[in-house]
């Protein structure tokens, strides 16, 4: 089955504490189902101090579920959902609210 979203998209949180914060898709965990947003979900990281690293408390994105990411449109920015259509004998996604093409 094709990926409605992938690394490199523009998405909008849909559902919960991060719920309408824009992002992009900068890592895919296809496996489970999840992705990482860059400026979302953020979460602080406690680092043991070590001989090359000093310690302290690191703040950095942590994985999203896929069902609570929804793709910008590219016309106006709003959220809308992904289909697939052919167009030149080529798979292509394109926004639903807006019928453009998201790539391509």
């Amino acid at each position: 089955m094709a990926a409605k979203l992938k690394t490199g998209d523009k998405v909008v949180v849909i559902a919960g504490k991060d719920k309408g914060k824009r992002g992009e898709i900068t890592k895919m965990i296809t496996s489970e189902g999840r992705a990482v947003v860059s400026g979302v979900n953020l979460i602080k990281k406690h680092n043991r101090p070590s001989q090359t690293n000093a310690g302290g408390i690191e703040t950095k994105e942590a994985a999203i579920q896929l069902s609570n990411l929804m793709i910008e449109d590219p016309k106006d920015g709003a959220p809308t959902r992904v289909g697939f259509r052919s167009e030149d004998g080529k798979k292509v996604r394109f926004a639903k609210k807006s019928g453009e093409l998201i790539d391509g």
